[in-house]
């Protein structure tokens, strides 16, 4: 009977963490392998499920397991990653609140080691992303587009990643790019709308797993599509989908939409 693969969970204890930890107790084919904390967290040397020990050091956690999945900070994932690309243990990332610098070092380490990166793991946001991009290309430059996203008081970046990813995909449905066409702030005398620009707002309270969506605006009608996340057991899902997915794939950053196969 083959070996069942070993993951190794970073952030441990956070809110995604938990979750992943906690599927993987019932999750046919995986176990926990390790599990990672940032230093001085003070349940550090504990043992979690089947006797993993909690640790702060990714470079003695990942000789113990086939793959990562990593929901924590943007120092601490680049941390395992650069670990992890010495290793050859492909990595499951679903940390979001990257900087521009951050996000080209991870494309970098994605020429050495199997990433798949993804603001959300959610299977219906990955396939709303792949709508929004084949609607923005479909309805062309006289719809306008608006993002609205909702997330719970605790979010610590602004717009989502998920958000920011549906721009893009809403870009690419266009055929341009991102950053020229974001606009994240409006206050004051604004003037008229500028030609080709996506809108992202974004809503902060409560305990709201998430909410994004996606508004094409035309003359005399609209079309909406929207994700409302009840729970986050299903970005848990996703994320499991993802790392049996990447054990054995070569070097690459991979979407989710690759795992799916939705890659335009």
């Amino acid at each position: 009977m083959p070996s069942a693969t070993r993951v190794c969970v970073v952030g441990a204890f956070g809110r995604m963490g938990e979750r992943v930890r906690a599927s993987l107790a019932s999750e046919p084919g995986m176990r926990l392998g390790a599990a990672l904390e940032a230093p001085g967290h003070p349940r550090l040397g504990e043992p979690l499920e089947g006797g993993a020990l909690l640790s702060d050091d990714p470079k003695a956690a990942l000789p113990l397991c086939d793959v990562v999945i990593d929901f924590s900070t943007p120092a601490s994932t680049l941390r395992v990653l650069d670990a992890a690309a010495t290793r050859a243990v492909p990595c499951v990332v679903g940390t979001t609140g990257f900087s521009r610098p951050e996000r080209d070092r991870i494309a970098e380490i994605g020429r050495h080691l199997a990433v798949v990166l993804a603001p959300n793991f959610s299977v219906a946001v990955c396939v709303l992303t792949h709508l929004a991009r084949e609607a923005s290309k479909g309805l062309g430059p006289g719809y306008d587009a608006e993002i609205l996203e909702l997330h719970h008081r605790a979010k610590r970046d602004a717009p989502s990643g998920t958000a920011l990813r549906l721009a893009e995909a809403v870009a690419e449905g266009r055929g341009g790019a991102t950053q020229e066409a974001l606009v994240i702030t409006r206050a004051s005398e604004t003037g008229p709308r500028p030609p080709g620009a996506i809108g992202v707002q974004a809503l902060r309270g409560g305990d709201n797993p998430g909410e994004h969506t996606v508004f094409f605006l035309g003359e005399g009608e609209r079309l909406e599509l929207a994700h409302r996340a009840a729970t986050r057991e299903h970005f848990v899902k996703g994320a499991l989908r993802a790392a049996r997915w990447v054990v054995g794939r070569g070097p690459g950053l991979y979407a989710m939409e690759d795992v799916l196969g939705l890659r335009p």
